[in-house]
């Protein structure tokens, strides 16, 4: 167990002039690959959907620009841009890299002020979390609070630390209160994930010794009673796990029926044509009760890694410049959701390689749906979505309504088709195993090329709208123009007919 290293109350962020930051020399932001487990090589997807069902029947919202190059005058500074945002009671916060901004969930508009640079929340903070603005962000909201969570790294120096910053009320541009944790001089926190739990904000990080050599995941608990309040003494409790486990992600609670009083956060990476389950138990009062239990190993449909494991293989249109696709980790977020009729489920994705030579393979999405995560977890339905086009599909982000509909998005491109911006679905009583004929958010138009840029992603989000727990939101990026560091993101929301 370790305290928060500096805590306080922000002035309403709405007040703080911090613009996002403007920059003639672009950064690429390396990629620390994590070692993974090895796969079947060159061997057919037996998972893979190979017939068409009917087109995605979905009831399309708002499309609207998020930040991204020549919008709300935003240029960018670096990439990949972390597209990532989630929805609350009346507004959308989108974060890419170094800058956020909150647009109002009903008309789309941008709220005045932003976007702002990532640090502006710790505006006045003092210390790193103020004046380095360093990335890997997270916005969430937590439903049962009514409040936002917004987060960024600290390691451009040390300590390495984790900036957490609570919102006081549903209104992102309100004032938050603020929190610094460290993680010392050696350990640099990659990658951070967050999920939403009744007993505890749940973080996991790739830990790398002196940001070079992997020394295994890490999943942290942060006293989630104590930062709602704004009280000093929060803490945070730490397990490390070995360098055998890596790209491990928490679960987070969507919906409006909790978990089952006292259960666990459930925290997945995937292994050897498996997934891996743990448990984490906290107990702030009595710190030492706290548990890391697991892995429970869970078989899954044999499947490659893309890219030979995390690498860049992702072709485009007109250049010979490849993408990352960052297949050595699932794909954040691991969504959890409790029904009405008892059971709970995960879902969750990462990308895959289909095709038996080479040549031949294509990247594609595999999902998956986990039932009984609290007694025993088993796969109740997979696939990987089809190959057929030979388009490639990458970067997802999948969710859960309050009916069991499943809405995933990813990016989409080939040697003909710029990269774009696509999502499916499936509802509830479809076949298992199966989404429906993808819909397109974002055709895109540019093909990111030049300065050796392969950088993209490194994530996207898919959450659901906390007010009517059926509607889907998603956001990722995409280029208007073919080049280098001007990528664009696009935010748009869609619902099934069945959810109301």
């Amino acid at each position: 167990m370790s305290s928060a290293v500096k805590h306080d109350l922000s002035a309403p962020l709405r007040t703080i002039n911090a613009p996002p930051p403007q920059t003639s020399t672009p950064r690429e932001v390396p990629l620390r690959l994590i070692p993974h487990a090895d796969s079947q090589a060159d061997a057919p997807d037996a998972a893979e959907q190979n017939f068409p069902l009917p087109f995605v029947g979905v009831t399309a919202g708002l499309n609207f620009a998020g930040v991204g190059q020549g919008d709300y005058g935003f240029s960018d500074s670096s990439a990949p841009p972390d597209t990532n945002g989630a929805v609350g009671a009346t507004q959308y916060v989108q974060w890419v890299n170094t800058s956020f901004a909150v647009f109002d969930k009903t008309t789309g508009a941008i709220a005045p002020g932003f976007p702002k640079a990532g640090n502006a929340p710790w505006a006045g903070f003092g210390g790193k979390c103020e004046t380095s603005n360093d990335g890997d962000p997270i916005a969430q909201y937590d439903k049962a609070a009514n409040r936002w969570i917004l987060t960024q790294f600290v390691v451009s120096s040390t300590p390495y630390l984790q900036c957490v910053a609570v919102s006081q009320t549903s209104d992102a541009t309100g004032a938050y209160n603020r929190y610094s944790f460290s993680y010392g001089t050696t350990q640099f926190v990659d990658y951070p994930k967050l999920g939403v739990w009744p007993d505890a904000y749940y973080i996991s990080y790739n830990i790398f010794t002196n940001g070079v050599t992997f020394a295994g995941a890490k999943a942290c608990a942060f006293d989630r009673a104590k930062m709602l309040t704004g009280d000093p003494t929060a803490t945070q409790q730490c397990f490390q796990l070995t360098t055998a486990y890596g790209g491990l992600l928490p679960s987070d609670f969507d919906g409006t029926i909790a978990p089952p009083s006292g259960s666990p956060d459930y925290f997945v990476n995937f292994g050897t044509n498996s997934l891996n389950l743990w448990k984490f138990h906290v107990d702030f009062t009595t710190p030492t009760n706290s548990t890391f239990t697991g892995p429970t190993n869970i078989p899954v449909t044999a499947f490659t890694a893309a890219c030979n494991g995390g690498g860049t293989c992702i072709p485009q249109p007109s250049t010979t410049q490849k993408l990352d696709s960052l297949a050595d980790r699932l794909m954040y977020r691991l969504a959890y959701r409790n029904f009405a009729d008892g059971h709970e489920a995960l879902v969750v994705n990462h990308s895959v390689s289909v095709g038996s030579t080479r040549r031949t393979k294509i990247t594609s999405v595999r999902w998956y749906e986990l039932r009984s995560p609290g007694t025993t977890p088993v796969v109740f339905q997979q696939g990987t979505l089809s190959t057929a086009d030979k388009t490639h599909r990458w970067m997802g982000s999948i969710a859960m309504d309050k009916m069991g509909n499943m809405a995933l998005g990813y990016s989409a491109s080939s040697s003909t088709v710029p990269p774009s911006i696509r999502y499916t679905g499936r509802l509830a009583t479809d076949p298992v195993n199966t989404m429906e004929t993808e819909a397109s958010l974002q055709i895109g138009t540019g093909s990111q090329s030049g300065q050796n840029l392969s950088r993209w992603g490194d994530y996207s989000a898919m959450s659901v709208d906390p007010v009517d727990d059926c509607t889907f939101w998603y956001t990722s990026e995409y280029l208007k123009t073919t080049g280098a560091f001007n990528w664009s993101t696009k935010i748009g929301n869609f619902k099934f007919p069945n959810c109301n």
